[in-house]
């Protein structure tokens, strides 16, 4: 029942969007790369959406409610106001000039060294850190979800695989089989289909999405109330679930020092992460350009912000049901939270269906930043350094066969994430990278009129290095010592570890054994040193006890948390573009002229709309936090 209604699904998605795109326009550059700017308010809700819910989301983001609690929402909030300033501010700006790319703006705005710059900037990170993550989680996720070793004939327990007359871990191998599958076929689509043809596959899984993720989320809490409740029912669920968390830390929005997002890190580095991803993303906002008007463009956005709100049912609440079930299986790593959440409690026949949501989630942002690269490298670099003669043909020929690369490419890195601690987090410290320089140097061309080319390519570098060096020498990096408590019963010897214990940030944890299992005995033994651990309440197991003993640990003084740091350079890199605005200005103000080829009338509704979903994310965001905490 999983792989018919997998295959059922899956082609249904496939049909309709071929029905629905078989006679557009791929031979042009407007056609392939913007779907002929005849995109509409809802295919661009729907693919905004389904672009940013890929398997990094799903996994990642319950992978770190895993571990964080339901302070991780933080990253959906901050979108919805992201995306509130995208409709009201970015993207009039971007349909004024009618640019494909994020790049080809900084060339209107500074000059052609800029584009070029960004445009390497966006190749290098789509091929060697988004593509791989979305590839790499997506597999995860389809491992745990439809038991892709069943599928292909292996038992589960199998350790190895026969091929080619060598030996292969059996979970390797099939990782590597499943990026590849989803690799190819996510390449199909964005390669041979165009933009509009993305962006229609998305619309329909987005709705498939929504409605799995929340049935996720209901399954879930019935399987808690079955599991550890009185087995009444989702509303039974929902009291278990809080009585078996970490009160205090579980259910507060208010991000504590100990989890990967204080509280005070929304003003600095995870704000400006979402300014970024939402309003000069390539890979996001390209389906924007694509708009019919300025007012469909900013009913997308502003329909695909209302979409988030719902965002922390489907993308945290399962990471901490997750932790409720799952917590006493010692070295449980926390991105596997949502994979095996899925599979255990959905149906067969659901559980076929979400996967094909899952595998179109996938596509969705595989072929996004596949489109993207493609367009990026055919206009910015192909007809700009390789072939500046090149007609419409070759120039869509070129983004195809580069595209072709960069896939193989991030197939073949994808697997090696499999030793990454933390999939979400990883991927949030290697975008700060790239996304801080260049959202500073949009955000002074489109408020200033006189800094020059000079000043933003300067920018672009000085940011650039500095974040690297930030992250290679350990500025603001949280340093922690500290003990925990394991049962030696429950091979203790594997937490040994520190990246495999989600309550550690970063640094050096001795391990606590446990000699008896027994609580009465209490001897526990940590290096030369005996100390006797706190007794546990009766309500919750010893495993779970112990994972939560966090009054042992201690932290180094912080210098600087990683986002505060990001929050620095931006603000120094600002500054530093201004400088040199002041001492060696544009000869001539910069005129932001209208290029016609987007009708520029707003929405009436925009501002209103947008008032309401601040009101709504400070009521959502307030009525979880405890500040006292």
């Amino acid at each position: 029942m999983t792989l018919i209604s997998f295959l059922f699904f899956t082609a249904f998605v496939a049909a309709i969007t071929f029905v629905l795109t078989r006679k557009d326009d791929h031979g042009t550059s407007a056609g392939y790369f913007l779907g002929g700017r005849q995109l509409g308010g809802i295919v661009i809700a729907g693919s905004l959406l389904l672009t940013n819910l890929s398997t990094e989301q799903m996994v990642g983001l319950n992978g770190a409610a895993f571990t964080d609690g339901l302070a991780v929402m933080v990253w959906e909030v901050v979108a919805v106001l992201a995306l509130v300033c995208m409709a009201l501010f970015f993207l009039p700006r971007f349909l004024r000039s009618g640019i494909a790319t994020v790049p080809q703006f900084l060339e209107a705005r500074f000059d052609a060294g800029t584009r070029t710059f960004t445009d390497l900037i966006f190749l290098a990170a789509y091929a060697v850190i988004l593509l791989p993550i979305v590839l790499y989680t997506g597999a995860t996720g389809l491992v745990d979800i439809i038991s892709v070793k069943a599928l292909i004939g292996l038992e589960a327990s199998q350790a190895t695989v026969s091929l080619l007359g060598a030996e292969l871990d059996a979970d390797t191998f099939v990782l590597w089989l499943t990026v590849w599958v989803v690799g190819i076929i996510g390449s199909c689509y964005a390669l041979f289909g165009g933009l509009r043809t993305v962006a229609v596959s998305d619309t329909i899984n987005g709705i498939g999405l929504l409605v799995g993720g929340l049935l996720i989320t209901v399954f879930g809490l019935a399987a808690i109330s079955h599991t550890l409740g009185d087995g009444s029912g989702v509303l039974d669920g929902w009291s278990t679930m809080k009585a078996n968390g970490v009160e205090d830390k579980t259910f507060n929005s208010i991000g504590t020092s100990d989890t990967s997002v204080p509280f005070s890190t929304i003003f600095t580095g995870i704000a400006l992460l979402n300014l970024f991803y939402w309003c000069t993303n390539q890979q996001i906002i390209q389906r924007t350009f694509g708009a019919k008007s300025l007012k469909e463009g900013q009913k997308g956005v502003l329909i695909c912000a209302l979409l988030k709100l719902l965002g922390p049912l489907y993308l945290v609440l399962p990471g901490i049901m997750a932790y409720v079930l799952y917590s006493d299986d010692i070295g449980f790593k926390a991105d596997k939270a949502y994979g095996t959440l899925v599979g255990d409690v959905l149906p067969p026949y659901l559980a076929g269906f979400f996967a094909a949501v899952l595998v179109g989630a996938i596509l969705s942002s595989f072929n996004s930043a596949l489109n993207a690269t493609c367009t990026l490298f055919s206009l910015g670099i192909y007809k700009n350094f390789i072939n500046k003669q090149a007609d419409e043909q070759q120039t869509v020929r070129s983004g195809k066969t580069v595209g072709w690369i960069i896939a193989v490419v991030a197939m073949l890195l994808a697997p090696m994430l499999a030793q990454t601690s933390s999939i979400f987090g990883y991927l949030q410290t290697m975008n700060a990278i790239y996304f801080i320089p260049i959202l500073a140097v949009v955000l002074v061309g489109m408020l200033t009129k006189r800094v020059p080319g000079k000043a933003a390519n300067i920018a672009l570098v000085v940011g650039i290095v500095s974040l690297m060096l930030g992250y290679w020498v350990p500025i603001g990096e949280k340093q922690s010592e500290g003990t925990f408590v394991v049962p030696i019963a429950q091979k203790a010897e594997e937490y040994a570890k520190w990246e495999s214990d989600p309550l550690v940030v970063s640094g050096k944890v001795s391990v606590t054994f446990l000699e008896e299992l027994t609580i009465e005995r209490r001897v526990v033994k940590t290096g030369f040193s005996e100390q006797a651990p706190a007794e546990p309440p009766e309500s919750v197991t010893y495993a779970q006890f112990a994972k939560t003993q966090t009054v042992a640990k201690t932290f180094a003084p912080d210098v600087m948390h990683p986002f505060h740091f990001m929050g620095l350079v931006f603000g120094c890199l600002i500054v530093l573009m201004l400088a040199i605005g002041k001492i060696s200005p544009r000869p001539e103000a910069w005129v932001h002229e209208h290029s016609g080829d987007v009708e520029l009338t707003p929405w009436k509704g925009a501002k209103t709309m947008a008032v309401v979903l601040v009101i709504l994310v400070i009521a959502i965001y307030a009525s979880f936090a405890e500040f006292a905490t």
